[in-house]
């Protein structure tokens, strides 16, 4: 279980750009629940993210993984609890380095000692190699390429497993699928529900895609200015249209409210 509560989060605190980014925030993640999450620009989602991730400490509230208190862990001991997609595939990926090593990087996150050398041959290829041919993508005959030759949404899809190739406490998908053409947003979502599905991984999963919010996961939760503003899960949720969705969020927001959520 992952638990935000009672989380403050204040940027430029005490000066004449002093902003009030998460109030009072609290939330609660099942394991293995998975969990969209929208709002407009500026709601707090990336915030969220950064939290969880350890890149952020909260001003005052805890974070709690599986009973423990990581509230002030570091991004770079968290990483053995959490992995992370990002929005641009060109990020968490080193284009320089091969498919083969990144995916190597990978497999040794959150481990004290785990030198590279192993990934270019032995039995760790081999499962790199199996795993890769999982994608469908024919990227297992490519393993020496670097990962900047690949396009945006087999970076993706790499960047997936790699996110899965360790059994972490919370999966955080950031926008994901925003910089990609549909039907490529479309097959990197149907990997997802996949390896989700498989692993059991406790996943977060920010999008401004209303249709994506309530095609994938159980539970659909609406931000806005750095609060859980509707909570949908259950039958609830099951019930709800696009256009059910849109009509909450609209409901929720007033005149000052900034950015847009989409159909698609």
């Amino acid at each position: 279980m992952i638990v935000a509560a009672d989380i403050e989060l204040i940027y430029n605190r005490g000066t004449a750009a002093e902003n009030h980014v998460l109030r009072n925030l609290n939330l609660v993640l099942a394991k293995g629940q998975f969990v969209t999450l929208i709002g407009g620009n500026g709601a707090g989602k990336s915030s969220l993210l950064n939290l969880l991730g350890g890149i952020l400490r909260p001003d005052s509230g805890r974070i709690v993984m599986n009973g423990e208190d990581v509230t002030d862990e570091p991004a770079w001991k968290r990483a053995a609890r959490v992995a992370r997609v990002f929005q641009n595939p060109a990020d968490g990926t080193c284009h320089s380095l091969s498919i083969e090593e990144n995916l190597a990087l990978a497999y040794g996150r959150g481990r004290r000692q785990f030198p590279l050398r192993p990934a270019v041959g032995g039995k760790l290829r081999k499962v790199l190699r199996e795993k890769l041919a999982t994608l469908g993508l024919g990227l297992e005959r490519r393993m020496g390429d670097p990962m900047g030759l690949l396009s945006g949404g087999q970076r993706q899809a790499v960047s997936l497993l790699m996110a899965s190739l360790q059994d972490s406490n919370l999966l955080l998908l950031d926008e994901h699928t925003s910089a990609l053409d549909p039907p490529t947003a479309d097959l990197v979502m149907a990997l997802t529900d996949r390896i989700v599905e498989e692993k059991g991984h406790t996943t977060l999963m920010v999008t401004h895609s209303l249709r994506q919010a309530l095609q994938h996961g159980s539970r659909v939760v609406m931000m806005r200015r750095g609060q859980i503003a509707l909570d949908f899960t259950g039958t609830e949720r099951e019930k709800l249209s696009v256009r059910d969705l849109m009509e909450a969020f609209a409901d929720s927001a007033d005149e000052e409210a900034d950015g847009a959520l989409f159909f698609d």
